[in-house]
């Protein structure tokens, strides 16, 4: 019954997008699309503008909300996600000096997946010397590798040129307009599903704790290195994409988990198609408000994530 609802908000919420900007199209109009009648004008706007833009915040969301998801059973904590343990710092810092470089397409992708994977490697390593790994301990690291990133993307951002510096912002901001291959996040997606979603059973015992989840015959060590890199190559994918969107991994998992969707054999495929769709409505809330101008998605999520967040928190609370 959830996935049903939800896969009706994510078919409203593509559509919404597909109709909505600056310049509106009706609802007559996109049926006419469907059936190849439509005018010049709306096949130009909806097939080569709205649509690749559409797709890309739908799967960047999704594949933000699965890697929070699968995050949060690796620390076992609610507030964890990618961009707290410092992953989208180091994917950020990486696809930062590639602009610089005026590198684009692939050699984006595969710079913020180099940066995420040593950001993850600095994580893993660090946590894992003295007394061994904790989750509380990987916590801690992960917050104090992603101030360094901060530190060091204030560095590029300090000496960057004048010219590059604002695409650099809006970009750091979370900005749709410079996504590319949106198809991409369509396989990556269909990667970590296929190297998550067999595993539900053990991600499900892994909430009640790693001690138990080895009595129980998981393979611990194993089960966290498949975490870890799949959430990595998801975060990688999107902040290249999208830049830096915060919130949607955070909230998403959560509301979902408040809502008793517990089984990840539930909750994965769920956070996909929660993600995507609150993506996709921040970005046309982005569009439209104040069109022709666009404002940067990040902030709608950020103003949505917050105050939804603070709630859910209190009624937890209460």
């Amino acid at each position: 019954m959830l996935l049903a609802l939800l896969l009706l908000l994510s078919l409203f919420s593509l559509t919404l997008s597909l109709m909505l900007g600056s310049v509106a199209i009706e609802p007559h109009e996109l049926a006419a699309l469907l059936w190849g009648n439509a005018t010049p004008l709306t096949q130009s706007l909806v097939l080569e503008l709205r649509l690749p833009r559409t797709l890309l915040a739908f799967l960047s969301g999704a594949m933000l909300a699965l890697a929070g998801a699968l995050m949060q059973v690796l620390l076992r904590n609610p507030l964890a996600e990618p961009y707290i343990l410092g992953i989208s710092g180091g994917a950020g810092f990486a696809t930062l000096l590639a602009m610089m470089a005026g590198l684009s397409g692939l050699w984006l992708t595969g710079s913020a997946f180099i940066g995420a994977l040593l950001s993850t490697i600095l994580v893993f390593g660090l946590a894992r010397r003295g007394s061994g790994w904790t989750p509380t301990r990987l916590l801690l690291t992960g917050v104090v590798i992603a101030m360094g990133w901060g530190a060091l993307i204030s560095f590029i951002l300090t000496i960057a040129p004048e010219q590059q510096l604002r695409g650099m912002l809006f970009w750091l901001m979370g900005d749709l307009s410079y996504g590319q291959m949106p198809y991409s996040g369509g396989i990556i997606l269909i990667i970590a599903l296929t190297f998550t979603l067999p595993y539900a059973r053990e991600l499900n015992i892994m909430t009640r704790g790693e001690l138990q989840a080895g009595a129980l015959g998981v393979q611990v060590n194993t089960m966290r290195l498949r975490i870890y890199l799949t959430s990595s190559l998801l975060a990688a994918a999107a902040v290249v994409q999208v830049g830096s969107i915060g919130f949607v991994g955070l909230v998403v998992p959560h509301l979902l988990r408040l809502l008793g969707c517990q089984d990840h054999r539930l909750l994965l495929p769920a956070c996909l198609l929660l993600g995507g769709s609150l993506l996709v409505l921040a970005d046309t809330i982005a569009r439209t408000l104040i069109a022709p101008e666009q404002l940067p998605s990040g902030i709608i999520t950020a103003l949505i994530g917050v105050p939804l967040f603070l709630y859910l928190l209190g009624r937890q609370y209460r």
